[in-house]
This record gives structure tokens, C-alpha cells and sequence, in this order.
């Protein structure tokens, strides 16, 4: 239905339309609706619900049709398939305006075709890659009818007590930029109007990472410049990479929920950033406000997030119940509405919905993208680019990765033939899972067909004290040549709602994994998780470990790929991994301090623990592979550089093994004395490069005085004249360093 041409009809007949007639761009579009629309209809458009399943508490709605129908329904959400988005987008073309809905969907890590979770693909550090995966993401979604999308989530996470860790890019706000820009623009693809470009959402906005203790949608507590430094650079660079849509956060900041955070939402987002979008709510957030005890009631609720920039209430009734009468006793202006309106109204109309309200709403479409194969391979390749190669000893005079075909292989763990667990949280089931879900048996059988006996014990359950097929399972690794053993979480483990005071791995999986070491035989452990575990029993005397996250659909074709070597593992970690709870928070570019310990031994009158080192388990960057690499010296183009002079750094790396391999060279910058305290390292620059067995390459990275910039005490972005520590190596801990002076 051609509804733009009937309200641009409408229009015609008032008086002084002519002018107005034929509006050209989105802009004038909008305002050209929102000329016909009553306070009630305006209201409609900032209301969105729910519909078949939830992500939070549901609220009661009445009859939605009936609402619909009215007008009084602007989005839904929870809604899919082509058949059912058109059914209910029929429904609101019987409205008064014919304004079409907007349908948005949580598709956090693919869709139909299931990828690896969002923290596993920010271990592969190949941004192409993660924009493939999103833009896969976008076509499958929108053949299902959905306009947009709630990803990516770009919080800066440092806790792994926080189970939404799994959903974003770990600790570093550098690498969490680039992949955030890798996202959004898989997700908006060539442009809105297009019928496999979606809305992308951020989230949460902001600083929801920081929450207290690691506690799920708790208080944040920090300075402004710990917010501009760390926790708002993704966001920032999607909004100037064109990101549509914020959704703000659950967590107050500094004493006010951030949907009515003004700061937030009107002074940085919408005024220094000049974002064009329009900002949602998270799940009830507006009305939650009473629970915070920021506001007395709903009514109050919904007009502070209002004036603060909230444009769009989701789940929460707060303001299809009391904006209407906020506006009519003069508290909240109707330009206020309006704004909030247009811009929704904008997007609409970007996306092509009021020339063809259907144009996301074609069965032969979705299904054409039900099962598309190169989506499948594109899963799989994503999942071993995800793996994280954290040990490989040398055991009778060879590594123990890549296995050797002929060996006689035992799979041990509660995880070797799990399906859905390889999903991970924030996945879709569907009914044929069990067909099309590779667990990692499965995948070693699809690997090595009947060439190689394999041998199979459960060993525990996933998460409780029962030891009685430890028997078993030893006996089994007796006979074999190796063992492989799968551990770690189910997917409802880690996520919304999933914080954890102990991270260890659950239940009795360590003390399996003692038990096989006891028998002697050679052992790989993968570890399957969303989010760092603790493990240092395993980590100390297990000679390979590999870190397998939840890698979704093709898991276990993706193990068996690395396992066999028919990949090189490349994957390099997003977050650091602690050694215990207590460390948390832990991160690599953390601030030094007048008694810092020069190194792990250092226990007394220094800033450390009396029973453990300051460092991490496994840091920052770090990733391991078949191949091995070896970096040259680093060379400096000059050592004294002024102003807007360029900086040239140059590293040969050579692979100096028989294999080839991918290897992530890392640059990282120390400001040695600033006006505000520097972190003893930040990530600037990162190349993810192929070498064949033998070669060289030399990588050029250029450093410019943006490298040096940040947040001064009066949140001026600036540099200063001074020292600078340039460091290269292929993670955080291991790097060579050169200093320079650089002058204004």
C-alpha cells in the first residue's frame, strides 16, 4: 500500500499546504505527518510492547490489536517471520494516518544461522570478519520482517562477574570502537531503503559495564573522564559511522538512572555528538525510575525521561498513561514530543516503510534466506577465527596440537556431545537443533569419519557434585592415545541476569579434569564458556588449552577444524583473565600509581596482594598458534618529533615455523607524565596478517598526536608535549618498547 501518497493527499487540503506539498527528504516527510497527528497518535509513536515471548518482566497491555488499530502502538518487538509481521502491519494500516510499525528484535549473535557470541568474535580481531557475520545477521533478520536490530552492545566490559560480558567486546576501548564501527555497518549495510538493512541499536548508554561488583543492572559510580576515556569511545564512533538508534542502560550514573539522564542523553548524545537517531528505553527502564526512587511515581517517571532525551518508552506504559497529561498541564513541551516523534517518524520513512509498509514482509525472501549455505560456511569460519590457542606444551618431543589423524582419541566432558550449549545465551532454538547443531562428537566424526577409533565418556554433569563417571571416564582415556576434553558452561550460565560471584568452572569439571591428568595420557581441554572462567589448576599442568567460548552452530565442525590444524588457531583475548575473584577488576591499561610492584614477587609496601601477583592469568591480546613468530626491532622514523608531525613505526615479523599462520601485531602508547595520571599502556593500532612458513613481513603503523590525546581534568580532548613509550609485540604482557619526545 502506497500510504506516503495518501497522507501527503491529506495534507494538500489544509491551508497553506501548497508550499509544503511534495516534501523531498525524510526530514520534511516526517514533519509533513506529524502536521496531521493528534497528541494521542504522537504518543502512539513512543510506545512500543512486547508481543509473542519476553526479555523481561511482562507488564499487562490489553487488547494490542485493538491499540494498533488505534494508533497507539508506534513498534513491537519479540515479532517475527514474514507472514506474521504483515499480518500485524495490516493492522496498522487500518489506522487513522496508516503510520506502519517498526518491528525490532534482539539478534545479538546471528539469527537463523547462529555465530560465535559477540566477546568470541572480538577474539578473532578481524574486523571484516565481524562485519560479515553482522551483515549476515541483517539479511536473515530482515527476510523475517524485522527493521531493527538491539546490537551491537558496546559497553566496555572489565568484570567478568558480569554476565553480559558475553555480549560485547571486552575491556579495551580501542579495539571496542573499531569492532563497533564493524557492526553497525554490517548491520546497516549499504543504506536504509534497502530490504537487508536494519536499524542498529547501541546499548546500553551508559557505562552499564561498570556496574558495581559485577552485579547486573546495578549502580555505576565514576568520573566524568573515566567515562569520556573508557566507556564512551564505542559508542561515539558508531554514532559518527552512522549507528541509527541508543538504547540507554538500567544502571543510574552517579545517582541518576540513565533514562533520565540528561547528560547523557541530550548534553553528550544528542548535543555535542549531534546524534539524528532516536533513543529507546531498555526493557521498562522509564518506569522503573520509582523503583530507583528518583521518581514518585510513573507520571514523574515519564516526564523526566522525556525532557532528558528518552524518546521512546519500551514495555513501560509510562507514557501511553501520562504523557498526554503532562503536555495538557504545560510540563512537558509539546516540542519535546515532537522531537521525539520526528525522529522516529524519520526513520520510518528511511527505511521505505510508508511507500511500501510490506517491503520487509516477503515469505519468498525469508525463505530463500532460511538455510542459505555460505551463511552456514561463513559461521563455521567465524568460529575458528575464535578460538583462542592458550597452551600447547611439548609432550615426547612434539606439540600436542594439531592431533594426528591415526591417534586413537577418547572425548571426554559434560559439553563433548551438547548441541545447544555451543548456542550460548541470547540464541534462537528451532526445531529441527538437533539436525543442524554440530556439537564437538559430532564434528570429530564429520572430521575423521571411520579412519580413527573414537572413544567417548560423559565424566560429570555440568554443574553439581556428582563423581560417579569419573571411573568410567578414566577408563576410557586409558585406552586411548589422547584425550580431549570439553568443559566450561551451559548457555544459561552467562548473560542477562547472569552475574556470578565465583567464575570457576562448575561443578566437578576441574576435578575431572585432574582425574584424566592422573592416568598420564596426553590431554587437550576446551574450554566452552561466555565469559573469562578461572581455571588455574588446568592452566598450570594441562599441557593444551584451547578457549572455545560458545562458538554457535558449527562449534564442533570449528574444534575439530583447529584441532586437526586445518585452521591456525589466531584468536587473541578481548579481556584479561584473572587469576581469582579477587582481582576483579582486572585490565591491562590501568592507571600506575606511587608505589607500584615492579613485578609479580613484590608483595610489601607496594600496591599488591601478600598471596597472589598483580597479573592476570592470561592478558590482554594474548593468542597462540601452531606457527611460530618472531618480531625484529621495532624501528622509529624519528625519536624527536613537534606538532602535528607523524610518527613511523616499523616491524619485521617472520614466521618461523613450517605452518602457516595469522599473527596480530599490537601497538601500544605510554604517556609518561601527563597533567592527569596515563594508563601504563593503551592499545592504538593492531594488523592481523597471514604468514607462510618462512616469510617476513614489515608493518608500517603511523602514530599521529590523536594517538597521544585524551581527556584532560576539564574534559578537553588534547595532547601534551613529553615522553611517550612506543610498544610493539603480539600481546599486552610481551612487547618491546622505544621512547620519544614529542614537542608542541
Amino acid at each position: 500500500m502506497k500510504n506516503l501518497h495518501f497522507l501527503l493527499a491529506a495534507l494538500c487540503v489544509l491551508p497553506g499546504a501548497i508550499a509544503i506539498a511534495q516534501p523531498k527528504t525524510a526530514v520534511q516527510k516526517a514533519d509533513s505527518v506529524l502536521r496531521l497527528m493528534t497528541l494521542e497518535e504522537k504518543i502512539g509513536q513512543l510506545h512500543q510492547l512486547s508481543s509473542d515471548f519476553a526479555t523481561g518482566p511482562i507488564t499487562p497491555d490489553g487488547d494490542k490489536q485493538v491499540q494498533v488499530r488505534r494508533g497507539e502502538i508506534g513498534s513491537m518487538l519479540n515479532l517475527m517471520g514474514a507472514a506474521r509481521t504483515r499480518q500485524l502491519q495490516t493492522l496498522a494500516m487500518q489506522s487513522r494516518l496508516k503510520i506502519p510499525l517498526l518491528f525490532g528484535q534482539d539478534i545479538i549473535h546471528g539469527f537463523r544461522t547462529t555465530f560465535p557470541i559477540p566477546l568470541a568474535e572480538a577474539a578473532s580481531w578481524d574486523l571484516q570478519a565481524i562485519e560479515q557475520t553482522a551483515r549476515i545477521a541483517a539479511i536473515e533478520a530482515s527476510a523475517a520482517g524485522i527493521h531493527w536490530i538491539f546490537a551491537p552492545m558496546v559497553d566496555i566490559g572489565r568484570d567478568p562477574r558480569w554476565g553480559r560480558v558475553m555480549e560485547g567486546a571486552g575491556e579495551d576501548p580501542f579495539l571496542g570502537s573499531k569492532i563497533a564501527v564493524a557492526r553497525v555497518k554490517g548491520l546497516q549495510g549499504k543504506g536504509f531503503g534497502n530490504t537487508d538493512a536494519v536499524l542498529a541499536c547501541l546499548k546500553h548508554f551508559a557505562a552499564y559495564g561498570a556496574a558495581v561488583g559485577g552485579r547486573d543492572y546495578n549502580s555505576v559510580d565514576m568520573s566524568e573522564r573515566m567515562l569520556w576515556e573508557t566507556y564512551l569511545p564505542p559508542f561515539k564512533a558508531a554514532i559518527e559511522a552512522g549507528a541509527a538508534t541508543v538504547m540507554n542502560s538500567f544502571n543510574d550514573l552517579n545517582g541518576i538512572p540513565a533514562t533520565a539522564n540528561a547528560l547523557l542523553q541530550q548534553d553528550i548524545l544528542k548535543g555535542k555528538w549531534k546524534f539524528s537517531g532516536f533513543v529507546v528505553s531498555d526493557w521498562g527502564s522509564v518506569s522503573e525510575q520509582t523503583i530507583h526512587g528518583y521518581a514518585k511515581d510513573t507520571m514523574q517517571a515519564a516526564m523526566q525521561a522525556i525532557l532528558a532525551g528518552n524518546d521512546m518508552d519500551m514495555e513501560g506504559y509510562a507514557y501511553h498513561k501520562h504523557l498526554a497529561t503532562l503536555v495538557k498541564m504545560g510540563a512537558v513541551p509539546m516540542a519535546r514530543v515532537d522531537d521525539a516523534v520526528r525522529r522516529i517518524l524519520i526513520k520510518k520513512f528511511e527505511l521505505g516503510l510508508f511507500e511500501d509498509p510490506y517491503k520487509f514482509s516477503n515469505e519468498q525472501r525469508e525463505k530463500e534466506q532460511y538455510d542459505n549455505p555460505l551463511h552456514k560456511q561463513i559461521a563455521r569460519e567465524m568460529a575458528t577465527k575464535s578460538i583462542v590457542l592458550l597452551k600447547n606444551d611439548t609432550v615426547q618431543s612434539r606439540p600436542i596440537l594439531p592431533l594426528q589423524r591415526h591417534q586413537k582419541i577418547a572425548l571426554i566432558g559434560p559439553l563433548v556431545k551438547s548441541q545447544k550449549d555451543n548456542l550460548g545465551f541470547w540464541s534462537f532454538d528451532f526445531d529441527d537443533d538437533s539436525v543442524r547443531l554440530v556439537s564437538l562428537y559430532k564434528g570429530m566424526q564429520n572430521k575423521l569419519g571411520s579412519s580413527t577409533s573414537m572413544l567417548y565418556a560423559k565424566g560429570c554433569n555440568l554443574n553439581d557434585t556428582d563423581t560417579s563417571g569419573f571411573a568410567e571416564a578414566m577408563a576410557v582415556a586409558m585406552q586411548a592415545d589422547v584425550v580431549v576434553m570439553q568443559v566450561g558452561e551451559a548457555r544459561d550460565m552467562t548473560g542477562e541476569a547472569k552475574s556470578k560471584s565465583n567464575i570457576q568452572l562448575p561443578g566437578m569439571q576441574e576435578a575431572l579434569i585432574k582425574a584424566i591428568h592422573r592416568t598420564g595420557k596426553p590431554m587437550v581441554v576446551l574450554i566452552s564458556a561466555g565469559r573469562p572462567l578461572i581455571f588455574n589448576w588446568t592452566a598450570d599442568y594441562v599441557p593444551a588449552i584451547m578457549y572455545t567460548w560458545w562458538l554457535g552452530m558449527e562449534a564442533g565442525n570449528a574444534m575439530a577444524d583447529v584441532l586437526f590444524g586445518d585452521y591456525n588457531p589466531s584468536g587473541k583475548l578481548p579481556m584479561s583473565f584473572p587469576r581469582t575473584e579477587g582481582q576483579i577488576p582486572i585490565y591491562y591499561n590501568y592507571y600506575n600509581t606511587g608505589r607500584p610492584a615492579q613485578n609479580d614477587d613484590q608483595r610489601f609496601y607496594v600496591s599488591a596482594y601478600i598471596d597472589l601477583p598483580n597479573s592476570p592469568k592470561f592478558p590482554f591480546g594474548y593468542g597462540l598458534s601452531y606457527a611460530r613468530f618472531a618480531y625484529g626491532e621495532m624501528q622509529l622514523s624519528k625519536q624527536q618529533l613537534k606538532g602535528n608531525e607523524i610518527l613511523q613505526v616499523t616491524v619485521a615479523v617472520t614466521n618461523k615455523s613450517n605452518v602457516a599462520g595469522e599473527e596480530v601485531a599490537q601497538l601500544y602508547i605510554r604517556d609518561l607524565v601527563g597533567s592527569v595520571v596515563r594508563p601504563v599502556k593503551e592499545l592504538k593500532h593492531f594488523r592481523k596478517i597471514m604468514l607462510q612458513p618462512g616469510e617476513t613481513k614489515e608493518l608500517k603503523f603511523v602514530v599521529s598526536t590523536n594517538d597521544l590525546s585524551f581527556y584532560n581534568s576539564q574534559l578537553q580532548y588534547t595532547w601534551e608535549a613529553g615522553e611517550f613509550d612506543i610498544m610493539i609485540g603480539g600481546n599486552s604482557r610481551d612487547v618491546q618498547t622505544k621512547r620519544i619526545y614529542w614537542n608542541k
